[in-house]
Formats: C-alpha cells, structure tokens, sequence
C-alpha cells in the first residue's frame, strides 16, 4: 500500500477537502476516492470495494495523460466522507490531528490502472505515470501547511520519521484504514510509540474486536494486544448510506490512547505468546488450548490454572489481562 502522511505543523487551516481534511483540520484520506476520476467501483457483499478492472479508467499508456487534479465539489463520495469527518473532529473535542496515513497518488493511479498493468508502465511509460502522480498530488499544491511524504506505512520506520517531521510536537495519528491490513497497520502505530492518540476508521466488526471486553464473542487475542498497550473507545459508527455507493459493510470510528504496560505483565514476549496460545483452539478449554500451543503437558497447564484460582474447563475469551498475567507468570517457570 502506497500512503501519504499528512502534516498539520501549528495551524488549524483548512486544507483542499478533495484530498484530506475538514475546516477542524482533521485529515480525511483518497484512499478510495477513484471514483472522482470516473472509475468504477464494485462492492461484494464479504469484501472491502474494490475498482471494477474489467471497466479501468486508465486502459493504456496514453489515458495517464487523462488524469488531472480534482475537485472534491463535483464529488458527493467526498462531502460525504467530509461529513464524517467534521463528525470526527467534534468528537476529538478540539484536539488537532498532526500525522494521517493515507493512500497516496501511486495507490490511487494503481485503481485506475490495474496493480500489475502500472507495475509494468513504470518500467515502459515511468514518465507517464510520474506526470500522473503529480497530477493526483496537485490537490494538495494550494496548501502550504500540508507535507505529503510517499510510503508504505507497513514498511515505515515510524518513530524515526516523527522524530524528524514532528519535533517538538504532539503527533496523533488519524486515518481511514484499508480493511484489509486493519491489524498489522494498527500494530505498526501502536508499536511506533510516539502518538498521544490513534483514531482510525474501520470496519464494525473489527472495531468491536478492538473494544471486546473478556467473555463476548468478539474478545481475541488482538482485543488484548490492543488493551494492553492502549485504551480503546468506539466513538460512533458509520452506516452505508454515509457512502455512495452505498458498500455492504458497516464502518466504525476507534479513538485508542495510549496507556502504560500493566505492570503485572513483567515479561511481553511471554505475556504475548500465552495469550496467542489461549486463542488457538477457541472452542476447546484454555488447558487444551495452551497444550497445543505452547507444546506443554495438560497436566501441568492444567495444576497452573488450577493456582491462578481459575476454573479447570474455562475457555480463553473469558481471562481478562490481569488473569493472563497472571497465568503467563504460573507457566513462564514450566517452558
């Protein structure tokens, strides 16, 4: 995934709602925003929308001279998503975001065009395709508070890119995630260390995965992950009708604030490893879980349940973070 991070240094100025924000300064991503150059979109029922390649916008090397800047005002997707967005800034109660990942002018050309039809045009046509970029880029060129910054924000050496961009600042990250790497983008924002604040859109169903509380049938392995390094809070759902088309899925806005590691957890790795264990085998009890994947005896898994005070058959999905602490602490002396 190609993304654009988005810098607002100081100032609250409108950017060019076409390409990221409201007048609150909240960043709204192009990730999906293909359609304002004609393309057309297909929406499965159990899938995030996709560009209907069959119909590409971008057919051959020649149409790349077709793409030129936008207007987000000719757009109802985008005042759509500029709604929501001015919807996530009240709920930010002021807070101005600093840092978005979005995607960017190669991501959007590449649902013009076709993933493996543009790989192949930056080796024949790569000027074509530059001009096209920049034209995709243009959105953003009125605005002199806004950094666009190519990159792929699961191969993004976040801290280090904070630390040059943002000095001195406080960095909240905010951005419309892609379905399909919700987790591991999560993961690489929360790992980076360096915001005061998350807020991402996302699927429902991954949201409350996110806000999962012990004993639901949401609650996972990444419920923890998540509750374990920040606090999440679901802050409002958006509904189908809020896009056009309208998708078959759901959205969701998260806001996740960082917290500190609980203490009772005094070793991650192994904290970690028995929580991924506990969620192995979901329908099997958390001693049968654990024997298959920590490779120990039932036995002993069983007599360290047994000493945290839990119960002999109680499943995974029930064990808060202070009980798995406490069971990774029981098993840390048995592997």
């Amino acid at each position: 995934m190609a993304a654009k991070i988005i810098q607002f240094p100081g100032t609250a100025r409108t950017t060019r709602p076409g390409s990221a924000c409201a007048s609150e300064g909240t960043p709204l991503d192009l990730s999906i925003e293909c359609e304002a150059w004609g393309q057309p979109l297909i929406f499965p029922e159990n899938e995030a929308a996709h560009p209907d390649y069959a119909n590409a916008v971008i057919k051959d090397i020649a149409d790349y001279r077709k793409i030129q800047p936008v207007d987000y005002r000719t757009g109802r997707r985008m005042m759509m998503h500029i709604d929501v967005c001015r919807r996530l800034a009240a709920e930010k109660k002021g807070e101005l975001p600093i840092v978005a990942f979005v995607f960017g002018p190669l991501g959007t050309l590449s649902m013009l065009r076709g993933q493996q039809d543009m790989y192949m045009d930056l080796y024949d046509a790569p000027d074509e395709v530059k001009r096209a970029t920049w034209s995709v880029a243009e959105t953003l060129a009125d605005w002199d508070n806004v950094q666009v910054i190519e990159g792929d924000i699961l191969k993004t050496d976040i801290p280090a890119l904070v630390s040059q961009h943002f000095a001195g600042l406080t960095p909240i990250a905010c951005a419309n995630l892609p379905y399909n790497i919700t987790s591991p983008a999560l993961a690489a924002l929360i790992e980076a260390g360096c915001f005061a604040s998350i807020t991402v859109m996302i699927q429902r169903e991954a949201a409350l995965r996110l806000c999962a509380r012990p004993g639901t049938a949401d609650y996972g392995a990444f419920s923890v992950y998540c509750q374990y390094h920040t606090t999440p809070e679901l802050l409002f759902e958006v509904p189908p009708d809020c896009f056009l088309p309208a998708p078959k899925v759901t959205s969701a806005v998260v806001r996740m604030v960082p917290r500190p590691a609980p203490a009772e957890a005094d070793d991650p790795d192994h904290f970690f490893r028995v929580v991924k264990a506990s969620f192995a085998l979901r329908r099997k009890t958390l001693a049968n879980s654990l024997a298959a994947g920590l490779g120990m005896p039932r036995e002993e898994i069983a007599q360290a349940i047994q000493r945290c005070s839990l119960p002999a058959g109680i499943r995974g999905e029930r064990l808060s973070i202070p009980q798995f602490a406490q069971l990774s602490r029981a098993l840390r002396g048995l592997l």
